[in-house]
């Protein structure tokens, strides 16, 4: 009986290649420190803002997607933002970790980046009504503690990115 098919884990690489080429993450980045960034702007509706996303991606760690602007907890008029990790600055909670909705062998540009597009048409559904209707399950912070002691590289992913001088 053979082992059971365990889908390889892409490289960084193959991340930004696919990034660059699929006409819906139409941005920026690159590969420096072991870590991809992709800078993008995204609009979830013909008659919504567009909002400014960063997507941060280690190997060995879980990408984590921020909106660069517009400021959403302004938007929002200080009201808590349902389904962020952070407001400051905003990181998106896309998908339950634990339940393992992403994995390494999967294409950010086919999962991540229209999660978060969705995310913020759901965002400006919450703003419309107060009510989130993206479903979903959000984690303690206790357990999002836990999440970045498992996770080696994820406290870095999650500082404030350092100007260059």
């Amino acid at each position: 009986m053979s082992p059971p098919f365990r889908p390889r884990r892409l490289t960084l690489a193959q991340q930004h290649v696919n990034l660059k080429a699929s006409p819906i993450t139409r941005g920026d980045g690159g590969i420096a420190g072991g870590a991809l960034t992709w800078r993008f702007q995204a609009s979830p509706s013909p008659i919504s803002r567009t909002y400014d996303l960063r997507l941060t991606y280690r190997v060995n760690g879980v990408p984590v997607t921020f909106v660069d602007q517009p400021d959403l907890t302004l938007l929002a008029n200080g009201a808590r933002i349902p389904h962020l990790y952070s407001e400051r600055p905003p990181r998106l909670c896309l998908y339950l970790p634990s339940a393992y909705e992403w994995r390494p062998s999967m294409l950010l540009d086919r999962t991540i980046v229209p999660w978060a597009v969705l995310w913020l048409w759901y965002f400006e559904d919450w703003l419309a009504t107060g009510e989130w209707r993206g479903g979903g399950v959000h984690v303690s912070p206790d357990v999002e503690a836990e999440i970045i002691a498992n996770n080696p590289g994820l406290i870095e992913v999650l500082q404030p990115e350092k100007e260059a001088a």
